[in-house]
């Protein structure tokens, strides 16, 4: 192992299995033992995985949740074997893994402070030392004395960040730190990351926070389905886990409208003998090459192609839509008549494009409502109310809410 590596793997597995029923009795367990089939599958969560992490490196890992993310960091701390490969580590480590490990709920806050600093290797006399400091940066000083058990999960995460970050290691091990717990206390947790990186130490960080990753870690690895897929520069690897999962996303809603087009036959069916005069058909949503797709980038073209029937000379009609986020909010509701776009008349099938240009959504989920009407626009033809959808992924973590907005901070001397 080199002097300036200080973490290197090499082909590691790890698989568990799953059991497909449950033995509750000493004759259920007797009758088990002599079945062929044992029952259960095996689930593979690391898959010949191999890297290396320099000392004194922010090495970042992401990936969906599944992927081997947290098995990796536990065989790291030793809490897991690996079935096969190898694991070297040239440094103590200090590990902050998913809450609740290594706290005994039925302790006080204090007795659990020197619980688990011992099992990070801290003497009684080093404890003694660091203990209202570990307090003190938790801010539990009026609640240290309580029963664990009693504490909220952001309570306990600050006690055991804490103790993790004192426990004065050369490797530091995070799953999910900002994961649980108010903004506050996940500034100090990065202002802690920052002196870190001048204290030169290797910090090995679990996230689903893109931005976090890219703006702490020097390098970081994407892992899906037990397989490392791409490990390079923090940026470019948070672009990609951001792909993939418009690609998940992509194929996940491209399957539950093929599911629901199904009924959309059926429910067409029945359409068309009712009395409408004109109805929407469906809409499909397009990127600016018009091909379709329903997950989109901020800045993108989004165009949503309107497909309609009308079983007769309609003169004049009017197109309205309205997009909602996912939490109801009513972002925009144009329609043909206000945006002065006048159509003559439809007229049997056809369909009618209405393109948001370079989209400034942040990430959401949006619905998209879509209605005809008689040519004063207050009597609808047809009216699908949230009927359609399509999400919008952003790259830029900068700024919160609903849209993206062109900003500039100036001083006032």
């Amino acid at each position: 192992m080199e002097d300036n590596i200080a973490i290197s793997v090499k082909n590691v597995s790890k698989t568990f299995k799953i059991p497909h029923e449950k033995v509750s009795s000493l004759r259920g367990a007797a009758v088990s033992a002599f079945k062929r089939n044992k029952g259960y599958e095996e689930f593979k969560a690391l898959d010949d995985v191999s890297f290396e992490v320099k000392k004194g490196e922010f090495f970042g890992i992401i990936g969906r949740n599944g992927s081997g993310k947290s098995t990796l960091l536990k065989i790291l701390a030793g809490i897991y074997q690996a079935d096969k490969g190898s694991v070297k580590i040239d440094g103590r480590i200090s590990p902050f893994l998913e809450l609740g490990i290594g706290f005994n709920p039925e302790l006080s806050g204090r007795d659990n402070v020197y619980l688990n600093a011992t099992v990070l290797g801290l003497t009684k006399k080093e404890i003694d030392e660091k203990f209202d400091s570990i307090v003190a940066f938790s801010e539990l000083e009026r609640f240290i004395d309580q029963k664990l058990k009693n504490y909220s999960s952001g309570m306990q995460v600050r006690l055991a960040f804490s103790v993790s970050i004192h426990a004065n290691r050369e490797i530091l091990l995070m799953d999910e730190v900002l994961a649980v717990g108010d903004s506050n206390f996940q500034s100090k947790c990065l202002e802690e990351f920052n002196k870190y990186k001048e204290m030169g130490k290797t910090v090995i960080l679990v996230s689903h926070d893109i931005a976090t990753v890219q703006r702490y870690c020097d390098r970081a690895m994407l892992v899906r389905n037990g397989k490392i897929v791409k490990i390079g520069k923090a940026d470019e690897v948070g672009d990609a886990y951001i792909y993939e999962n418009m690609a998940d996303e992509e194929k996940r809603m491209h399957d539950e409208q093929a599911d629901s087009s199904v009924i959309l036959t059926k429910a067409e069916e029945a359409e068309s003998k009712s009395k409408k005069i004109a109805e929407i058909k469906k809409v499909e949503f397009l990127d600016k090459d018009g091909k379709g797709k329903n997950v989109f980038e901020t800045g993108e073209d989004i165009t949503a192609r309107i497909h309609y029937y009308a079983k007769k000379k309609i003169e004049k009609p009017v197109f309205g839509v309205a997009i909602h986020t996912q939490d109801g909010i009513h972002i925009s509701g144009p329609n043909t008549k206000t945006s002065k776009f006048a159509i003559d008349h439809i007229e049997g099938v056809g369909f009618l494009d209405f393109t948001v240009f370079e989209n400034q959504f942040l990430t959401d989920y949006f619905s998209f409502t879509v209605a005809i009407f008689e040519q004063e626009g207050l009597i609808p033809f047809d009216f699908n109310d949230k009927t359609y959808g399509f999400r919008v992924i952003s790259k830029d973590e900068n700024q919160y809410g609903i849209i993206k907005l062109k900003i500039a901070w100036s001083n006032g001397k």
